[in-house]
């Protein structure tokens, strides 16, 4: 409800650019949900001692997202509502509007990759980790 009720007009800063560009190629085939879920990994990160202090800084460090090509966040299809969609949830996140299970979340991998950390939520392919 919250997504649909926020604007997705005018600038966005560096770092909500960051964040919407995170959640639109990590998780714009997600439920928002899910993409608020991945919204609230990046915060959780940029809240934490073990990882950068920016949204940009988590997204860009190495080797944390697949889409991230030597440091570069790709252009995302910014007339789409998938872009609608990232930068209106980036908003409820980032504002503190959003409520996914794993609110304290530091990880998200497919199934796979994540046998060494506690599952807190599983929404789509994404497994969510303390």
């Amino acid at each position: 409800e919250l997504v649909a009720l926020t604007s997705t007009e005018g600038q966005l800063s560096p770092e909500l650019d960051c964040l919407a560009g995170a959640i639109y190629f990590e998780a714009r085939g997600e439920p928002l949900l899910g993409q608020l879920a991945v919204a609230e990994v990046i915060i959780n990160r940029s809240q934490s001692d073990r990882f950068p202090d920016t949204y940009c800084g988590v997204v860009r460090q190495p080797g944390q997202f697949s889409f991230v090509r030597k440091g570069a966040i790709p252009q995302a299809r910014r007339s789409t509502r998938a872009w609608q969609n990232a930068v209106a949830v980036a908003r409820v996140a980032h504002s503190g509007g959003g409520q996914s299970p794993p609110r304290d979340a530091l990880y998200l991998r497919p199934p796979e990759l994540g046998r060494s950390k506690q599952a807190l939520a599983t929404i789509d392919s994404h497994i969510f980790y303390r």
